[in-house]
């Protein structure tokens, strides 16, 4: 094989707490996330030598700012094989929107890398290279629905939680995941989640005790220094949303629906405000991604 194309999914936070601000800069957190159906497209091609990266969106970095070129080059220092890759990237998830669109085109350039050298490397392996990337990617090696503690990076699979309606409202402008936890009060974060309880509604596929118990302690700055967020959280509750929150740092948003009819009757009324919008559904395991491929 040559040239694989793989699917790099979006993530939402089904709750975050913050537990304490580490010596090495991190904080120690407890999250449950979850992968979504809207996906950038990454297409790899093996070369003899280096590496490079070119991508649809001008926003994005086509250097060693992109971190997906990092986990190439990575890879590469582990791979046994002497070789190269070409990246593509088509950029559907929002920058900077607390979706992990960053994150999980690294982990999707990994795997699609390790497939393309034969398998080459370990799970272990993939797993201390996302290590080295950030605290996310190493999710995204396998997504659907998990629980996340240490710095987001000790994980562990929780049933699949598919096929839920979920709407995304991102408001068109970015928000720094570096200014939030730097600016975050652990002794002021308001209400923190019931994560067990959570996850065991998670377990029962109680989709309406998520939608209702979910919260995110990042809100406590985020929300404050752009109440626009707050508002779009009540209206999707107005328009019939089980539930909202915010997922990540911000500044997209989301909510929990019943049923697709609803979700796709509150998109057409937030469209007329916001352009990037997004009817998606929970997704399980990567495995099962490869259906979404034309």
């Amino acid at each position: 094989m040559e040239r694989l194309t793989i699917l790099a999914p979006a993530k939402i936070n089904l709750s975050i707490d913050v537990k304490d601000r580490l010596a090495s800069g991190y904080h120690s957190v407890e999250m449950i996330m979850q992968t979504i159906d809207l996906f950038d497209i990454i297409t790899v091609e093996r070369t003899q030598s280096d590496v490079s990266i070119q991508c649809d969106d001008p926003q994005l970095p086509c250097d060693h700012g992109n971190i997906a070129l990092k986990a190439a080059e990575l890879f590469f220092e582990k791979c046994p094989y002497k070789g190269g890759a070409r990246i593509s990237l088509k950029k559907n998830i929002p920058i900077a929107a607390g979706l992990g669109g960053g994150s999980s085109d690294s982990a999707g350039v990994l795997k699609a890398l390790n497939r393309l050298y034969d398998n080459c490397l370990t799970d272990t392996e993939l797993a201390e290279i996302s290590g080295r990337l950030g605290a996310d990617v190493a999710f995204f090696l396998s997504g659907g629905t998990q629980y996340a503690r240490g710095i987001g990076n000790e994980l562990t699979q929780l049933p699949d939680l598919g096929d839920v309606h979920i709407l995304l409202v991102n408001p068109g402008f970015p928000v720094s995941t570096k200014f939030v936890y730097e600016n975050l009060d652990i002794s002021n974060m308001g209400e923190r989640p019931d994560i067990p309880g959570i996850i065991d509604a998670i377990k029962r596929r109680d989709i309406n005790f998520v939608a209702e118990n979910m919260r995110n302690v990042l809100e406590s700055v985020t929300l404050k220094k752009y109440p626009e967020l707050k508002t779009i959280m009540n209206k999707l509750i107005e328009s019939g949303a089980l539930g909202s929150l915010m997922s990540g740092s911000g500044p997209t948003v989301f909510g929990i629906y019943q049923s697709g009819d609803k979700a796709e009757a509150a998109k057409e009324e937030f469209l007329k405000q916001y352009a990037n919008v997004y009817h998606t559904i929970t997704i399980g395991r990567r495995e099962q991604w490869l259906k979404y491929l034309n």
